[in-house]
């Protein structure tokens, strides 16, 4: 007699109207998918960083101007929107740099279990978006 084999379990296709709205992604999973739009985000404003540098170091009148289009804005872009682009900018880099760090701990001492995954991805946004908060507030002049 042969012996009967257990069910195979049926993985199929996901469905992107019916099954992402219903999939929970564990906080390591968050981590993970921010870690690479923060990425694409700096590399998408690199010409807003280059202009910011250019303009603040050149001189004492451009660095005026620099300062001054985050009040007055820039031609037609208002100074809130460029505050905004700035504070992505803060949020983007600061999740890279967290993330990064928390990636070069995970490869360094070996941790890559469940439990130390999850704690260390809500530490990596918490810290994250603690640090952002706090340059937030000073981009936007409330200290």
């Amino acid at each position: 007699m042969t012996p009967l084999r257990p069910a195979r379990p049926e993985f199929r296709n996901i469905n992107a109207f019916k099954d992402l709205t219903t999939y929970r992604l564990p906080p390591a999973g968050w981590v993970s998918i921010l870690h690479r739009v923060s990425g694409a985000l700096m590399f998408l404003l690199l010409p807003f960083v280059v202009w910011m540098m250019d303009t603040s170091l050149s001189s004492e009148l451009s660095y005026g101007s620099f300062t001054a289009a985050f009040s007055a804005g820039i031609g037609f872009v208002p100074g809130w929107f460029v505050k905004l682009v700035a504070l992505a900018l803060i949020w983007a880099y600061l999740h890279h740099f967290c993330a990064g760090v928390r990636h070069l701990i995970m490869d360094a001492t070996h941790k890559v279990d469940k439990a130390y995954g999850r704690s260390s991805a809500i530490v990596t946004l918490a810290l994250s978006l603690g640090l952002t908060v706090v340059l937030g507030a000073k981009l936007f002049g409330l200290y």
